[in-house]
C-alpha cells in the first residue's frame, strides 16, 4: 500500500474501526519496525518542537492537516490535526502518523525499536507535564501556558496590598510555612495537602492576592477557569486536572470563582478528589468566590477540603485612606487631592470596594480632562464619588470591619 491517501482512505472507516485500520496498515507499510499507538493530551508535539527538542518534516506526499487559530492581537496558532511526519529526535528518524477523530487526536509512533519509540513518547509527555516559571491554565478541556497570566502574576506583590501588617504576615506564612514543612507532615504522618477558600464579593482583591501568591511562592501553578467543555464531561476534567496537579507537584491549584464551576452532577466527583481516594501530597488548592451562599457546606465547612477561609469585606476606612495616598503618590501634582479632600474622599465612599474606589478616581481624571483642566480635581471626584454612590446604593454591600479577616488590595492600574 502506498501512503499517499492513507489518512484519507482511514477516514472512509467507521470511526469505531480507524484506529484498527491505521494500526494495521502502518503494520504492513514497516513490517520490520515498532509501531506504537496512543491517545493522550500530553503527547504536545507542537509544544516539544516550539522547545527545540526535536525538529520535523511534513511528508510531501501525503496531504497534512494543520488547523490555524486566530485571536485579536495575539500570534497565529498552529495545531497539526492529521499528517504523516518525519520526525529527528536525538539522533533517531521517527515516522509519526497523526490522526484526529471522535474528540482527541490519536499518534501512532514507528521507530526502529521499541525502545525508541517508548523513549520518545516519555520524553514528549514529560516535557508537556513540567510547569516550570510557566503558568498553565486549564479551560475548555486543555491545558495551556499562558504568558499574559503569567505576566500579570509577575507585576502583582505583597507590596501593593493593602492590609494590616499581621494579617499580611499570616496570609504570606500560611502557605510559605507549609510548602517548608514536608518532613514534619511526614514525621507525624499528616498528609501534606492544604487547601484554602477567599470569600467576598467582588472587587475586593481576591484575585490579586492569588497572583501575589503564586508570584511570591514560585510554585508551579495550574490555573483553572472552567472545568466545563466541548468535549469530555466536567467530571472526566475534575480528575485530569487533579491527575494532573499531582504529577506537578508540589504545586498550586487555583479555582477561580468555584461557586460557578460546582453543580449538583459534578460536586461529588470534586470532593473525592479534593479528599477521597488519591493523596494529593504537595497539593495547595486555593479557590475562590464572590457568592459562599451558593457553595455546598460539604465543600465549604469542612476544613479537610479548605483548611481555611479568608474573607474580603468591603474597606474600611485605613484601608481607604492607604488607597487614596496610593493615588496620589503617582499623580501628576495637578491631579493629586489636597489633604482635606482626601479625608472627604474617605467618609464619602463608605460602601465602595476597592473596584469602585480604582472607577471613582479614573472617571474623575477623563471628566477633569473633559472639563479642560479649569476644574479643581478636588471638585471633580467629589462629585464623581456622588454618582457612583448613587450606583452602588442598590446593591450596596454591609460593610464587616474586622481586621482579622479584612484581606484588601492596592494595584495600580488593575
Amino acid at each position: 500500500m502506498c501512503i499517499e491517501n492513507f489518512i484519507r482512505d482511514a477516514f472512509y472507516k467507521p470511526a469505531d474501526v480507524i484506529a484498527y485500520h491505521v494500526g494495521r496498515e502502518l503494520a504492513e507499510l514497516h513490517p520490520g519496525k515498532t509501531i506504537l499507538e496512543g491517545q493522550t493530551w500530553y503527547f504536545d508535539l507542537e509544544a516539544f518542537v516550539c522547545s527545540k527538542k526535536c525538529s520535523i518534516v511534513e511528508e510531501s506526499s501525503v496531504f497534512n492537516h494543520i488547523r490555524t487559530d486566530w485571536e485579536a492581537g495575539k500570534e497565529f496558532k498552529e495545531f497539526i490535526q492529521n499528517a504523516w511526519l518525519n520526525v529527528l529526535w536525538e539522533g533517531q528518524l521517527i515516522d509519526l502518523v497523526l490522526i484526529t477523530f471522535g474528540n482527541a487526536r490519536r499518534h501512532w509512533i514507528i521507530a526502529d525499536t521499541r525502545k525508541i519509540a517508548e523513549s520518545f513518547l516519555d520524553t514528549v509527555c514529560e516535557s508537556a507535564c513540567e510547569v516550570q516559571g510557566e503558568i498553565l491554565v486549564y479551560k475548555d478541556g486543555f491545558f495551556e501556558k499562558n504568558k499574559e497570566l503569567l505576566d500579570s502574576i509577575k507585576n502583582a506583590t505583597f507590596d501593593n496590598l493593602i492590609l494590616p501588617e499581621v494579617q499580611k504576615a499570616e496570609l504570606q506564612n500560611d502557605f510559605r510555612q507549609f510548602f517548608e514543612a514536608r518532613e514534619i507532615y511526614d514525621r507525624y504522618r499528616i498528609p501534606w495537602k492544604r487547601g484554602a477558600i477567599l470569600i467576598g464579593p467582588p472587587g475586593n482583591g481576591k484575585t490579586h492576592t492569588v497572583k501575589a501568591l503564586i508570584n511570591q511562592l514560585g510554585k508551579p501553578c495550574i490555573y483553572v477557569r472552567s472545568f466545563k467543555a466541548e468535549y469530555g464531561n466536567e467530571q472526566e476534567n475534575i480528575a485530569e486536572v487533579f491527575a494532573r496537579a499531582r504529577m506537578t507537584a508540589p504545586c498550586l491549584v487555583v479555582l477561580e470563582d468555584l461557586d460557578s464551576m460546582i453543580d449538583e452532577r459534578n460536586r461529588a466527583f470534586l470532593l473525592n478528589e479534593l479528599d477521597g481516594f488519591e493523596t494529593n501530597t504537595g497539593v495547595v488548592v486555593i479557590a475562590t468566590t464572590n457568592h459562599p451562599e451558593k457553595l455546598d457546606a460539604a465543600i465549604l465547612e469542612r476544613p479537610s477540603r479548605f483548611d481555611r477561609k479568608y474573607h474580603f469585606n468591603l474597606p474600611g476606612e485605613a484601608e481607604r485612606f492607604a488607597y487614596i495616598a496610593a493615588w496620589n503618590k503617582e499623580l501628576e501634582a495637578e491631579l493629586r487631592l489636597s489633604a482635606n479632600a482626601a479625608e472627604e474622599i474617605v467618609r464619602a465612599t463608605n460602601d465602595f470596594s476597592f473596584a469602585y474606589m480604582k472607577e471613582l478616581f479614573l472617571s474623575s481624571m477623563v471628566q477633569w480632562m473633559a472639563n479642560g483642566r479649569t476644574v479643581s480635581m478636588d471638585e471633580v471626584i467629589n462629585q464623581q464619588a456622588a454618582l457612583l454612590r448613587g450606583q452602588i446604593k442598590s446593591a450596596q454591600v454591609p460593610v464587616v470591619d474586622n481586621p482579622a479577616v479584612r484581606f484588601n488590595f492596592f494595584k495600580r492600574g488593575a
